[in-house]
């Protein structure tokens, strides 16, 4: 895959022109990460703006119990860059970033993409919009810790995730909801028994959207 193409396949990038793409390309790179590589450490600095073109990557932060909390998952097509002040000159990472799959990232110079972009007025939205989907996550990372029992934390992840729901094994979902195995196998048969899902080969189906959002809603 080439620079143009990794760019071209983002949707950050979609309302450029072809010279604003040829610019961006100059100060931009491509690198290919393997499985369980820390792209990002929390608390750190950094002079690059990246974005996820292929593969799976988790956010999460360490305790002073060197426990691992769980944030969020960020799939291809996403800013992994968490931005807090686009005025800064610098960007200030928020937590540790891993790849849960092979993963490709863009990474550009930040300073000259401000210079040539921002600055400049182009992709200001999108950027704006970029603060804005984090500050979401955040919220709703907030309202899964906080406000909701097993029975909503379970039904928010399968409605939101379903795909990555299925795809973990039930001890590893345990653990980012926070809950006990034993918890997380009667809240599915609980859900499956209301049939608003079901449960074939190990996979969850969801009959009743409806449902399973008003679960989380009135937690």
């Amino acid at each position: 895959m080439s620079l143009q193409e990794a760019i071209g396949s983002i949707n950050f990038f979609s309302s450029l022109s072809e010279s604003d793409i040829t610019q961006l390309v100059s100060f931009s790179t491509l690198h290919s990460y393997s499985k369980n590589y820390i792209i990002n450490y929390e608390k750190r600095e950094t002079d690059r703006l990246l974005f996820l073109v292929k593969g799976v990557a988790k956010a999460y932060k360490i305790d002073k119990h060197s426990n691992e909390i769980f944030l969020y998952y960020i799939y291809n097509n996403s800013m992994l860059s968490e931005i807090s002040d686009i005025n800064a000159v610098t960007l200030h990472t928020f937590s540790n970033i891993e790849t849960i799959e092979e993963s490709v990232v863009l990474s550009i110079d930040y300073s000259k993409f401000q210079k040539y972009f921002l600055h400049n007025n182009l992709l200001c939205l999108e950027f704006a919009n970029e603060v804005i989907k984090h500050s979401h996550e955040l919220r709703t990372l907030i309202s899964r810790e906080f406000l909701f029992d097993a029975v909503g934390k379970v039904a928010m992840m399968i409605l939101s995730d379903l795909e990555m729901f299925n795809k973990l094994k039930r001890h590893e979902t345990s653990l980012i909801l926070h809950i006990q195995p034993a918890t997380l196998s009667r809240v599915l048969t609980r859900l499956k028994r209301n049939k608003i899902i079901d449960i074939i080969q190990g996979k969850v189906f969801i009959l009743d959207e409806m449902a399973l959002e008003a679960i989380f809603e009135d937690s």
